[in-house]
């Protein structure tokens, strides 16, 4: 593994102990999570009872409030502390959900189409190669599934706002969290869908406000935006 990948790795096992505190250097997911659920819950047709692969889910955030919906959900990720941090919670929070220390590449060698939802959230910008990552999504969804993404626009917008101030300003998340050279803007991750022959059905913007700690959607994608793919045609 390459030591600049291995180092967002030891990077997100640093922050596993406090993942699951709503008031921690995570809070903004803590914050933002009830909207990315519900985005991927209208736009799938609902949860209850679809098998979903979380990748790259760290401690489980939204792995569990999935689960909390009625999804059967699998998480995946390389940072073993954080899928520790995971297993401990789903335990204490009674959810049955299945962690594993797996690379996306792995996964869509061993259970190809087998889920009708994959989402990989908050994790594109922090790999060094995207498209590698799409194409498994792709591989791992079912003929009519669906795919969702959520990243970071690499655009001058962004990084005054996502980096320079929630990073440097406002100590919102650790200093090094992202890179501004692996954020994906929204033109790249669409080729990268259509390369792996997924339909790009929508693109919405993801407006954070850190002083009230809400989250909305909107139409301009210039930071934070979500992703929804579809895989092939549906049966139905």
């Amino acid at each position: 593994m390459p030591s600049n990948q291995q180092a967002e790795l030891d990077k997100f096992d640093a922050m596993a102990a406090n993942w699951w505190d709503p008031t921690g250097d995570m809070r903004p997911l803590h914050d933002i999570n009830p909207l990315r659920t519900t985005y991927i819950e209208r736009r799938a047709g609902g949860l209850k009872g679809k098998r979903v692969l979380d990748v790259g889910c760290g401690a489980g955030l939204l792995s569990e409030a999935m689960a909390a919906r009625g999804a059967r959900v699998t998480g995946i990720d390389l940072a073993p502390q954080a899928i520790g941090a995971a297993q401990r919670h789903a335990e204490q929070s009674g959810l049955d959900i299945e962690y594993r220390v797996a690379a996306s590449r792995d996964m869509a060698a061993e259970l190809a189409g087998e889920f009708d939802i994959v989402v990989a959230y908050e994790m594109l910008e922090h790999v060094d190669e995207p498209a590698y990552v799409v194409q498994d999504c792709a591989t791992l969804t079912a003929p009519g599934g669906h795919v969702f993404f959520s990243t970071i626009n690499r655009s001058p917008m962004a990084w005054a706002l996502a980096i320079g101030g929630a990073e440097y300003v406002l100590g919102l998340l650790p200093r090094g969290t992202h890179e501004y050279a692996k954020l994906v803007k929204p033109a790249e991750l669409s080729a990268h869908c259509r390369h792996a022959g997924l339909e790009v059905v929508d693109i919405s913007g993801m407006r954070y406000n850190p002083l009230t700690h809400s989250a909305s959607l909107g139409h301009r994608p210039d930071v934070n935006y979500f992703l929804h793919a579809r895989h092939g045609e549906d049966d139905a």
